[in-house]
This record gives C-alpha cells, structure tokens and sequence, in this order.
C-alpha cells in the first residue's frame, strides 16, 4: 500500500470513530436530559395535582364502617355493600321508621335551631377549625357537632366504656336485631332531652360501650367514616395500642359529606375527678398538648361545683381560648372577669329538682338585671324547654 493510500484509510477510519463517539454522547445527552424532563414533570405534578388526602385510608375498611354506622342509624346502603343484608331482616322496617320519625321530630324541635344560632353566634370560632375539648360528654358527639360543625379534632371523655359494634356481616337476622334494638334504646333520651342520663348510661352503655351511639350520630350527620382504631394514652400521653396502664379510647378519622379533609374524634373513658386524674396524669398532659381547645360543658351534673373535681375545672380554666357551657358546668364565681369576657343566653331561674342545692344566685341576678340576654329558642341541657335553658359563652381576654 502506497502512502496516499495508507493516509487515505486512517483519516477515514479517525473519522468513522470520532462520528461513534459523537452519536454515544449524543444518546447519553438525550437520555440525561429526558430524565431530567421527567423529574420536573413529576415535580410539576405534584404542584399542580396535590395529593388526596384520603387515600391513605383503605376504601374497603371505610366503606363497611359507614354502611354498619348507616344501617345502625336506620340508613339504607348499597346491595352490594357486605353489611346490606341487614335490610332484608324481620326488623329493619320497624328499625328504619323508628329513626325517620324520631330524628325528623329532633331536627325540627331542636338540630336545624341550633345549628341556626350556631352560624350566628360561633361563627368567629368556628372559623378556625378549632379543636374541641368535651369533658363528661359521653358518646355526644351529636350536639358537639352541631355546635362546633368545622372542628378539626374531637376530644370526649366519659365514664362509659369504648365498647365494640359487632360485625353486621357475620351475625345472623335474630343476632343483628338485637344490636339495632339495644343501640336504638340507648338514644332514646338524648333524642328527646338533649343529654344521656348518667345512671341510664351506665346500664345502657355497660355491655356495647359508647361505639353503636358515636356510629349513629356520624352517620345521621352525614359524616363518612374513614378509619377506627382502639387505642390507649400512654404516662407520657402518647396515642399508641392499648396496653394494660393506659388510658383505653378509640380514634375514629372521618370526614363530612362533600368534603376532603380528614378530621379525627378521641374518646377516652376515665375518670375526671381529682383522684382519676392523679392515677391518670397522661389525659391532662394530652389536653395540655391540644391547640388553645374550644371547651363545651352539657349536663356536666354539677361535678365541678364540687371541691373534688376542681382540677380538671382548673386545667380547662388554665387551657382554653373560649368555653361554652350550661349552668351544670362551672359556676360562675370560677370566671375572673379580668381575664374572662362573659355572655349569656337564654334563661336562668334554679336548677331542676336532683340538684336544687346548685342554685347560684349570681347568676340568677345577671339574668333577672340584663334585659339584653338573647332567648334561646331551642331546649339544651336538663332544662330543655324553649327558653328554658341557659348557655354562657366564655372568651379569655
């Protein structure tokens, strides 16, 4: 081969392979640069799309809650739902018609009232999505939620223990019956009066717990329920599974209808007076974490007018940004005005007969010297008249 020739081929092959490496880099460019694409779609994604709050929630577990809530407030739910079975029992008709027409006489007399004077009068507080503390509530969640409809956590505590609803899908017709009919007995007064008997409970609620009662007032105010677990408070006030020592409750995650947000209901079942919260220090340390709470206090039975509970009295004292209450809450000589703003509704003249010694001539002469007090025209607490009743609304200064 002359040189010509020999000069000839090793340009060509220089070039053939400068060409190679160019297309390799070429190829590993486009790749980077894809992959970089992808990262900032992604990325722009999840600006754009934010991510659904509920769908960390398993969908089959949140159905089956709220269709056995439904069918034990009386609610018909899909045939395909596991728990529709019930519908075809001897008893779901009378089982139904009870709660159409007990809650169609409740929301007329008393829900669709409060929830009028709700909008007017707490409608500052309820704009803060506030957390709500609920001492001696029972399973009430139906008035603590009428009252304070956007709070972004509930915290009830009774005496009543947490309890079980059983698996509708696994009882027979007779077995399920007579779920439906002991959860219907154990509302029958606070569909009537507004609050659960105290002694009533603790033979109602003694066997099934506080649970049938808080599934029948979700799903009767259009809450879904996504998520329950039996849980315990810990000596640091942790939430974690219940073990021997802790304080047992049960967390339930819901939302309400037509929307997106999750919110959670604590129920713990301990004793509030100052020798319970002694052997339980972990339930004030679990308030104390709470976000400046909304306190509610109805048919609280006088407790802390009485030297024995004056610390749970204290610790809300101590803790809340605003507190509403009937008169068998705390009297009204526990407000320092110089840190409390007071407003009254309703009236007061002296308490129902079983606590005739709790009259407080105090607040008798507010109501009886302020002709500005708004009537309340809806019955709450033991005095359940129209204008019967009484509610004071404290805001610290």
């Amino acid at each position: 081969m002359n040189n010509n020739k020999l000069l000839s081929a090793f340009f060509s092959t220089a070039v053939g392979t400068l060409l190679l490496l160019q297309g390799c880099n070429s190829g590993e460019n486009v790749g980077k640069n894809n992959t970089i694409s992808n990262e900032n779609q992604q990325i722009q994604d999840r600006i754009t799309k934010p991510v659904d709050p509920l769908a960390k929630f398993d969908k089959e577990k949140s159905t089956k809650l709220t269709d056995t809530a439904k069918l034990l407030a009386g609610m018909e739910v899909d045939s395909q739902s596991p728990v529709a079975k019930v519908q075809k029992n001897p008893g779901w008709n009378s089982h139904q018609n009870y709660y159409k027409n007990a809650w169609s006489k409740l929301e007329n007399k008393q829900l669709a009232k409060v929830r009028k004077w709700t909008d007017k009068e707490l409608e500052k507080i309820n704009s803060k999505s506030p957390s709500l503390f609920y001492p001696f509530s029972g399973p009430d969640f139906l008035y603590a939620y009428a009252l304070f409809p956007k709070a972004k956590e509930m915290v009830l505590i009774g005496l009543e223990p947490v309890g079980k609803v059983p698996d509708l899908a696994q009882l027979s017709a007779n077995q399920s019956d007579t779920v439906l009919r002991q959860a219907r007995s154990s509302l029958s007064e606070i569909l009537r009066f507004s609050f659960f008997r105290t002694k009533d409970m603790k033979v109602d609620l003694r066997k099934q717990g506080v649970l049938p009662i808080l599934y029948v007032f979700m799903a009767r105010t259009k809450n879904r329920i996504l998520d329950l677990q039996y849980i315990g408070l810990d000596k640091n006030a942790n939430v974690g599974q219940f073990e021997k020592g802790m304080v047992p409750g049960v967390k339930i995650a819901f939302v309400p209808e037509g929307e997106s947000k999750p919110r959670n209901l604590y129920y713990f079942s301990t004793d509030l007076s100052n020798s319970g919260l002694k052997n339980h220090p972990q339930i004030t340390k679990f308030v104390n974490k709470l976000d400046n709470p909304v306190t509610y206090l109805k048919a609280a039975s006088y407790l802390m007018h009485n030297v024995s509970f004056s610390n749970i009295r204290d610790m809300i004292l101590a803790n809340s940004s605003y507190l509403l209450q009937d008169d068998s809450g705390m009297p009204l000589n526990s407000f320092d005005i110089s840190k409390w703003d007071l407003k009254f509704y309703g009236n007061y003249t002296r308490p129902i007969g079983l606590f005739s010694n709790r009259y407080q001539s105090d607040l008798r002469r507010i109501y009886a010297s302020n002709q500005d007090i708004k009537p309340l025209d809806f019955g709450i607490g033991y005095k359940f008249g129209v204008n019967q009743s009484n509610l004071m609304l404290a805001k610290t200064k």
